[in-house]
């Protein structure tokens, strides 16, 4: 008989939404938990595609596992719905965002309810709601209660053909993300929200969590922190110096220029009569390339006429502007020291500077034979009283000299800059702030929250890179708070990631009107055990998140001080042409009519079957016949074992029974989808080769192990063998040892004497090599080694494996 999936699914589909989808409903205060959350989606237009399969059908999996460990699982969705592609679908079309992006949800629904995701639709929230966005607002007049919330003039991206501005992450190689025109430079009054101020904590609450090593290293890049010294060069015959951060003060011996970033204020100051037009070409050269986000390759640069005096030598140091200086890094400029920075190397070829050694790999070696340029550390030389000094020492020395006399002091800069929290569009979190020319600006009250979109029929972009809302007068004009005068309302809206910073948290409590989530939910809820989603999200939603997280700590409003304690991302699903999926390229998958082909179950086993999850695949839409075939071949070897009635199993099949159950049961959670599921056809096969010799019990056992990866056909099967209760809260089934005993050996894991983990070995695999290869890929042990070097490794009697770190 073939495999009727359309009925089977549209079936049990029916049968979960008749009761609301209540087995699926998290209790509150109720045994052990566990928090598994998707990146929530924004919901475009086009509806999902196959990457958001992939990562929902992964957590899926989770959570039906876990359900079936007697858990409860916090499992919610909801809608990321603000943003820029809702904005510029509205001004193209002279419509109102609210007008579509609620029937976007529901074919958004409509997709993942035919997927059978077991969400918890009670918890469903859209950053979009009113009553969602006005604890976004509550919580941003928190920090601005705390001093973290700013005003002042910064650069924006303006789209001439949008007429809007863009957030960086907007614009790609110049030019805006949604229709192709190149950019412009507008300068505008933003508010700004310090996460410098929590630049440390960030850095360092990141070795308490459980995420991928790459993850946490793109955090700590983009946060970027140095230590080192702030050394004040003064511009000769002026009163005024040019203060350079370093972190390697041991070369200072060997500076031959100072460069200036083209921004850098003291710009001005410096130009030299003779050399202003060559400078003004420059800057106007520069400025015009950043407009067009048009850098030159090459380093460039020109003679500001400017003369420094060294701070120890006295000696005469050239002033140049040059656009490899970055602006916002340390102090804007730099001291140029191409015998030991590659940049400075090549600047100094360039202009012919002098190049003068003052590090050597050895000590006491004082001949100039190194291999220019040398960046490592060394010994000093051709530095004076500091000669044969290691590096280290020097950097100590040299500071202390050049602070006694008030020429330098200890400095920490970061890469990190503060959140720049303003966009200049309608479809987006009012900031509830007031301008009143008597009183300044004036937080809106709480009680006047939120403070809500006007309801217009459609709007027009200004053209001059502020808000639409500038033009919707009548909900401008309000009154001031304090004075009771007419004022005006803040007409910048938040950016899109102001709701998704903290809505795993609303998940906790969706309908509380007194806050934003009760403390003890959330004390028993929180942190989100498994945060699955893309790495393209790694640096800003999750610092963002982090820090957000963290404020409302500080306020003893959370009961954490980190959101999310482990982070699982899914690998990006090449389109069949092996490029990136995207509309442009006319190569992105829908899931809709592989569903309506073969089925949501065939569609679920072949995207975590197409290999590891946090890897990278191409999309084949030939190969998900193969899963289908393995399904249709399940259920059809069900309808046979029914009719066969086997009363006892032979000891071979519970043998290859129990190893599956151990395998799927590890590799579920060590998040190996696509192992279990290779796992499963092997069972399979080996039941078809036995001519379905299996009892009812053993062959229910394996429809289990495969509900949380098949839930429609697993759900059928079960019924079909008499069963009326649904499989959600059936027990998973657990392997019994009798049976396998002689295939494993248990190896106790420890560090440096202490246990730690423990793993079990096939005695196939008793191999050193391999045993080290498995307990180092372990999230436990990865966890513990964190920091840490491994001296050595004793392997003893077969039984204990004990890594010596240092």
């Amino acid at each position: 008989m073939s495999y009727p999936f359309k009925k089977i699914e549209k079936k049990w589909q029916n049968r979960w939404k008749s009761g609301n989808f209540k087995i699926w409903k998290a209790k509150d205060f109720i045994g052990k938990k566990i928090y598994i959350l998707d990146m929530f989606p924004y919901p475009s237009g086009e509806g999902l595609h196959v990457g958001h399969v992939e990562n929902f059908v992964a957590s899926d999996i989770l959570a039906r596992y876990y359900r079936m460990k007697c858990y409860q699982v916090l499992h919610p969705m909801g809608w990321d719905a603000f943003g820029l592609p809702a904005e510029n679908y509205a001004i193209k079309m002279k419509k109102n965002p609210i007008t579509f992006v609620p029937k976007n949800i529901k074919r958004y629904k409509e997709q993942i309810q035919r997927l059978g995701l077991s969400y918890d639709w009670s918890r469903e929230i859209n950053t979009t709601d009113p009553n969602y966005y006005k604890w976004t607002q509550w919580m941003f007049l928190k920090m601005y209660e705390l001093g973290l919330v700013y005003e002042k003039e910064a650069p924006i991206n303006f789209c001439p053909s949008c007429k809007t501005g863009l957030a960086n992450e907007e614009v790609i190689d110049g030019k805006c993300e949604r229709c192709g025109s190149f950019t412009e430079i507008k300068n505008l009054k933003q508010w700004h929200i310090r996460i410098t101020a929590y630049a440390d904590r960030l850095l360092e609450d990141l070795e308490e969590l459980n995420w991928p090593e790459n993850i946490k290293e793109m955090q700590r890049n983009w946060i970027g922190k140095s230590i080192g010294y702030e050394v004040y060069f003064k511009i000769k015959n002026k009163e005024s110096y040019i203060n350079i951060f370093t972190t390697r003060l041991d070369t200072i011996f060997g500076v031959s220029f100072i460069a200036l970033s083209p921004e850098n204020p003291l710009v001005k100051e410096c130009i030299e009569k003779d050399y202003y037009f060559a400078v003004e070409n420059y800057l106007n050269n520069y400025f015009e390339r950043k407009r067009e986000k048009k850098f030159d390759l090459e380093i460039s640069g020109v003679f500001s006429g400017s003369y420094v005096s060294h701070p120890i030598t006295g000696e005469s140091i050239p002033v140049w502007i040059s656009d490899y200086v970055l602006p916002d890094y340390g102090t804007g400029a730099i001291m140029g020291v191409p015998a030991h920075n590659k940049f400075d190397f090549m600047f100094a070829k360039k202009f012919m500077l002098k190049i003068k050694p003052v590090i050597s790999k050895e000590k006491d070696v004082f001949e100039n034979n190194i291999e220019l340029p040398y960046e490592n550390f060394g010994y000093l030389i051709n530095s004076f009283d500091f000669d044969g000094l290691s590096s280290q020492e020097a950097i100590e020395k040299i500071g202390e000299h050049l602070s006694e006399r008030g020429l330098a002091k200890k400095a920490v800069y970061y890469k990190l800059r503060d959140w720049i929290f303003s966009r200049q569009r309608y479809w987006g979190e009012p900031i509830p702030l007031i301008r009143c020319n008597n009183c300044g600006i004036v937080p809106v009250s709480e009680k006047d929250l939120p403070v809500m979109l006007p309801r217009v029929k459609y709007y027009e972009p200004t053209g001059t890179g502020e808000s639409p809302l500038k033009n919707i007068k009548n909900w401008v004009i309000t009154k001031c708070p304090k004075c009771k005068n007419l004022a005006e309302r803040e007409t910048q809206t938040m950016p899109q990631w102001a709701g998704s910073c903290w809505y795993y948290l609303r998940y906790i409590d969706p309908l509380n009107k007194k806050s934003f989530a009760d403390y003890k939910k959330l004390k028993y809820w929180l942190p989100v055990d498994m945060y699955i989603g893309g790495a393209e999200h790694a640096v800003l939603h999750l610092l963002y998140a982090r820090f957000w997280h963290k404020v409302l700590f500080d306020l003893k409003l959370v009961p954490t001080k980190e959101p999310f304690i482990r982070l699982i991302n899914q690998g990006i699903i090449l389109g069949p042409d092996g490029e990136k999926m995207s509309k442009s390229r006319g190569n992105v998958i829908n899931p809709d009519s592989l569903v309506n082909k073969y089925g949501a179950d065939s569609l679920r086993i072949f995207e975590m079957f197409l290999g590891p999850l946090s890897d990278t695949k191409q999309w084949d839409n030939q190969s998900i016949v193969g899963p289908y075939r393995f399904l249709s071949r399940i259920f059809k070897a069900s309808r046979i074992i029914k009719k066969n009635k086997i009363k006892k199993d032979e000891p071979n099949i519970l043998k290859q029974l129990n190893i599956n159950i151990k395998k799927v049961t590890n590799d579920i959670e060590n998040i190996k989808f696509n192992t279990a599921i290779s796992s499963c056809m092997e069972f399979l096969n080996f039941v078809e080769k036995n001519n379905f010799q299996i009892s009812k019990k053993s062959w229910l056992k394996f429809v289990k192990i495969l509900f949380p990866f098949a839930p429609h056909l697993s759900q059928e099967i079960w019924s079909l063998f008499g069963n009326k209760k649904l499989l959600d809260y059936e027990k998973f089934p657990e392997f019994d040892l009798r049976y396998i005993e002689d295939e494993t050996k248990k190896i106790i894991i420890q560090i440096n004497g202490k246990k730690k983990d423990e793993i079990e070995i096939s005695d196939k695999d008793l191999d050193i090599e391999k045993i080290k290869k498995l307990v180092l890929e372990r999230e436990k042990i990865k966890k513990n080694l964190v920091n840490k070097k491994i001296k050595k490794i004793i392997f003893a009697q077969n039984k204990i494996i004990n890594l010596v770190t240092d």
